[in-house]
């Protein structure tokens, strides 16, 4: 991919809803199985970069206290704004993550990576590891979800990406979903299952 920005440029200039996350199965599914995955119902301070049109920023809204989700791209921004437009605890930001990390808003009980980890070089995907550390509470969760096909703008795989995180981040692996499209795997500082955070065990 020569240019980030100018291949969203041209995503959002065909279309508000380049990858169907509003209307296709795919996605909704994705998106169910992605809210499903995460083993606490509520969190406190969650952050979503590459929030695209926001689609999922409107589930996880839902699971949080505050919300800061962020996209590279300006159109994003306003697209995910008005998704959320009635959620007085989310906040839309336009920056370029993992550099301009959102230091001043953390740390975060929740790090929600989406669809974005595969368009990062190897020095960015350490980068980000490093910050998602460095920026997790002591019962913070990671959830990561990314297509596992191949295209030509990846600049990595999604299991690479993945493997990356469960290496980097120090944190215990609490679910993992595999699919032959799909990969979502999910990362907490507290160990425990969900039924032994509920007292069942």
């Amino acid at each position: 991919m020569s240019s980030p920005m100018l291949y969203f440029d041209e995503l959002y200039r065909r279309s508000d809803d380049p990858w169907r996350l509003r209307e296709g199965w795919y996605e909704r599914r994705k998106r169910s199985l992605t809210l499903a995955l995460l083993p606490r119902p509520r969190y406190r301070n969650g952050f979503e970069p590459g929030c695209a049109n926001g689609e999922l920023t409107a589930g996880l809204a839902t699971r949080c206290d505050a919300l800061l989700a962020a996209d590279l791209h300006a159109r994003a921004v306003e697209l995910a704004r008005e998704r959320v437009a009635g959620a007085s605890n989310v906040r839309i930001e336009q920056r370029s993550v993992p550099c301009e990390w959102p230091t001043e808003h953390g740390p975060f009980d929740l790090i929600v990576i989406s669809e974005f980890a595969y368009y990062l070089d190897a020095a960015e995907l350490e980068t980000l590891a490093a910050r998602i550390a460095g920026s997790l509470t002591t019962d913070g969760t990671l959830l990561a979800c990314h297509w596992r096909r191949p295209f030509a703008e990846a600049r990595e795989s999604a299991d690479r990406a993945h493997a990356l995180f469960d290496a980097r981040c120090g944190l215990a692996r609490l679910a993992h979903h595999d699919e032959a499209d799909l990969l979502i795997d999910v990362w907490s500082r507290d160990a425990r299952s969900v039924a032994q955070r509920e007292g069942l065990l």
